[in-house]
């Protein structure tokens, strides 16, 4: 890959003015790349090339839209590699997950993106008042300005590209600016396939000066945010001034809920699964590990055995389990939550610190179980956003959908039973935009995630996220050439 550039305006690779920025592999701590961020006057470029080419690629035809897209598609399988090499180098995430889960779950998406375009949903024209013809049009809404995380950079700029420009929106995005790579990877990609010039944007630099210039134009028609509920509350506000549209997908702390009658072994390795992946750093992750009684201290003697056998090391090699954390401020943010949940009386049962010996260098955190903790206290509620896992116990099953629910957040959970009635009522009454029934974490472009609560609204993937990039419009024909209707008697009496 070449990284002469750093942002792609208008179909041309360029280089912002603002400061320089830095690319760091955490798992050395070694400068991958730097480059000089993007400014006010580089994002309003942007806005401007999106607003230009929004006309010609609103108005195409979804099989044209759609070729675009499969071409696009096309592409991004033959950089499978590439891509997935880049994000390890940006993240420090294991380079069997970049290959087996991040790139290829990407791809999927957009080959479904590419598929859906040509099927936007809407209600069947009908005769509904009797004497009209009603239709419904799905048009989209003008120029988006996206915002992804650093967590799976390329799966998050992925999720709000396509369902945007499916719709016939352009888009203006800004990868964090700690994990450009592979976006910036991605506008390469758009650009060889021949996407039309202003259709896709790509900016880069911090949220302050990068992310508020494109979420504070009036030009702006949308803002799509991934990312921590506290700043995405902030986006909210600088959205409300110009009544910005939103889409908002922010924090979790995903209940894990064991009942009696679980498979134990299945649920003791799907926690362990689904609170390390990604070392911990997914909204979606399992951190709150709600176990009926009977069953817990052989869970947590499990999910602790496990964990023991989870293998740290470095992410381009094919046997770690698990990487460093993003950055050594994300390591050491995670290693404090950790030390004051002991300090407050909860143990680590394994893990609980940072590793020595060769990964010291790295910003490695060991796979952490945590029992004892008071469910008010920071380590359950609060997301902590590494490979840390809290253990609970309950009695009943009414206590343990009470506690499940007992936080602002509302993204994802998981119930694990043999009981299917048992899995219904869970499923009914979890309040989380994704419910997982014996398994956590799996995600499929067919379907759609987004969260309730404090995790925010609106959904990613699926054709539910045309919900978010497009606006309805009815039209209403009259069918009867009268020229007094039938309601005019509303406003003219009988006369």
């Amino acid at each position: 890959m070449s990284l002469e550039t750093s942002n792609y305006i208008g179909g041309t690779h360029g280089t912002g003015t603002g400061p320089e920025q830095t690319v760091i592999d955490p798992s050395t701590g070694q400068t991958v790349w730097t480059y000089t961020a993007d400014d006010e006057s580089t994002v309003a470029a942007a806005i401007s090339a999106a607003r230009a080419a929004f006309p010609e690629w609103s108005g195409a035809t979804p099989a044209e839209r759609s070729a675009a897209l499969y071409a696009l598609h096309t592409e991004l399988e033959a950089m499978a590699e590439d891509l997935a090499q880049a994000e390890t180098s940006q993240t420090g995430k294991p380079i069997r997950l970049a290959r087996e889960f991040d790139v290829p779950g990407s791809v999927d998406n957009v080959a479904f993106f590419a598929g859906a375009a040509r099927h936007l949903p809407g209600h069947a024209t009908a005769e509904y008042s009797g004497d009209h013809t009603s239709s419904i049009r799905r048009e989209a809404i003008g120029v988006v300005g996206s915002i992804s995380p650093w967590n799976y950079p390329l799966q998050m700029a992925v999720w709000k590209i396509l369902p945007a420009i499916a719709a016939g929106n352009t888009i203006v995005l800004k990868p964090a600016e700690v994990t450009p790579l592979t976006t910036l990877m991605l506008a390469q990609a758009c650009d060889r396939t021949g996407m039309p010039a202003g259709v896709v944007n790509i900016v880069n630099g911090p949220g302050p000066l990068t992310g508020e210039a494109i979420v504070s134009s009036p030009h702006i028609a949308m803002t799509s945010f991934t990312g921590s509920t506290t700043v995405g509350r902030h986006i909210a506000g600088l959205a409300a001034v110009n009544g910005t549209r939103l889409h908002l997908e922010l924090g979790g702390k995903a209940p894990f809920v064991v009942f009696d009658d679980a498979d134990l072994d299945a649920a003791i390795h799907g926690a362990v699964a689904a609170s390390l992946i990604n070392t911990g750093q997914d909204c979606t992750a399992a951190t709150r590990a709600y176990v009926h009684r009977s069953r817990f201290d052989d869970f947590v003697s499990g999910v602790a055995e496990l964990m023991a056998s989870v293998r740290l090391g470095v992410p381009t090699d094919p046997d770690t389990d698990q990487g460093p954390l993003v950055s050594f401020r994300q390591r050491d943010k995670v290693a404090a939550m950790v030390e004051r949940a002991v300090q407050a009386g909860a143990r680590a049962l394994t893990g609980g610190r940072a590793p020595g010996g060769d990964l010291a260098t790295g910003a490695y955190y060991e796979p952490t179980l945590i029992v004892d903790a008071e469910q008010k206290s920071e380590i359950v509620q609060d997301e902590v956003f590494g490979p840390v896992l809290a253990a609970l116990p309950f009695d009943s099953d009414d206590e343990a959908l009470e506690l499940a629910n007992d936080t602002p957040f509302g993204l994802a959970a998981s119930a694990w039973t043999t009981n299917v009635f048992r899995a219904q009522e869970a499923a009914r009454r979890i309040s989380a935009g994704t419910v997982w029934i014996n398994d956590h974490i799996p995600i499929i472009s067919e379907m759609p995630h987004g969260g309730m609560k404090a995790s925010g609204y609106g959904k990613d993937m699926s054709t539910y996220s045309f919900e978010e990039y497009t606006q309805v419009k009815h039209v209403m024909a009259d069918l009867t050439g009268a020229t007094a209707k039938e309601w005019h008697r509303t406003i003219f009496g009988l006369r």
